[in-house]
């Protein structure tokens, strides 16, 4: 298992400097930078660009995976045909992207759309029909591109599709593609999961990605939930991908709108302060997941 961090946990926005976190990362006992992909249509947008921004990561022996969460006119499940068609435009540009970087995982609620907007019509049942019917269009190239789709299941005030490992299961299943896999978050399964390790054994092998958070989105150790055993759970299944800390404690900009993050959750979140409880945590996450 390699271990991992989100580079928005530093910032307020999804776009940031990569190159200064690569190397910050290692540092602090890292295997994985996740970057988000709204940084690869803004800052990253040429050919050169993404390849200097891997051969950093290449040069400090940190591995690259992606996030994202589709805006709601790049939604497979709409039912506006022309939505459905820039969303498929979109991760098609997007897919050989990743490819040149050798990003072997794109996760995040790819099926849907993110944030939720409450005041609009969700037709579940009809939603996931078009959405297995456009993420197995999509899984082919994600199959050329050799990358992985994670469907990140979410909890019921930031999705409604897919909010359990099980439900999970069954979309992978009916798109049927060896580049679609489940995607589990413990800050989202503690509030939806009867039991959390439980439900990461019930995954096993369909398994692709995996975020780790507390459920006051802090740092792993800063919390209530049982590492132990969300760690002999992952042990138990032989999971070899990254387990990536997506925590989110700091209030303001776009992320703190998004994540709905009214507060610091911790006081003082300077950055000195975020890489002491980073390098702690993964510290802590080795210690408790290696046993």
């Amino acid at each position: 298992m390699k271990y991992g961090i989100y580079a928005p946990y530093w910032t307020h926005e999804w776009t940031s400097d990569y190159e200064y976190f690569i190397p910050k990362v290692k540092k602090l006992g890292f295997d994985v930078l996740e970057i988000s992909c709204a940084a690869l249509v803004e800052k990253y947008v040429t050919d050169a660009q993404l390849l200097e921004l891997k051969k950093v990561a290449d040069d400090n022996g940190i591995v690259l995976t992606a996030g994202y969460g589709p805006t709601k006119e790049q939604n497979l499940c709409s039912e506006d045909p022309a939505i459905v068609k820039k969303a498929m435009d979109f991760f098609q540009a997007l897919l050989p992207k990743l490819q040149l970087m050798d990003i072997k995982i794109l996760g995040g609620g790819l099926y849907s759309y993110w944030p939720l907007d409450m005041t609009m019509k969700m037709d579940r049942e009809g939603d996931l029909d078009r959405a297995v019917k456009n993420m197995r269009i999509l899984s082919k190239t994600a199959e050329e591109c050799d990358v992985t789709l994670g469907m990140e299941v979410l909890n019921r005030y930031e999705g409604y599709m897919l909010n359990t490992c099980g439900q999970a299961l069954e979309f992978i299943d009916a798109v049927g593609s060896t580049h679609v896999k489940v995607m589990l978050d413990t800050f989202h399964m503690n509030i939806e999961e009867d039991n959390i390790p439980e439900a990461i054994r019930r995954a096993g092998e369909k398994l692709g990605h995996l975020h780790l958070g507390e459920q006051n989105r802090q740092v792993p150790g800063k919390g209530s939930l049982p590492w132990a055993e969300i760690g002999q759970a992952l042990r138990d299944i032989d999971y070899q991908g990254a387990a990536v800390m997506e925590p989110f404690v700091m209030k303001g900009g776009t992320i703190g709108e998004e994540i709905r993050v009214w507060r610091d959750i911790i006081p003082n979140p300077t950055e000195e302060k975020l890489d002491r409880d980073a390098a702690g945590s993964v510290a802590f996450l080795r210690h408790v997941f290696e046993r």
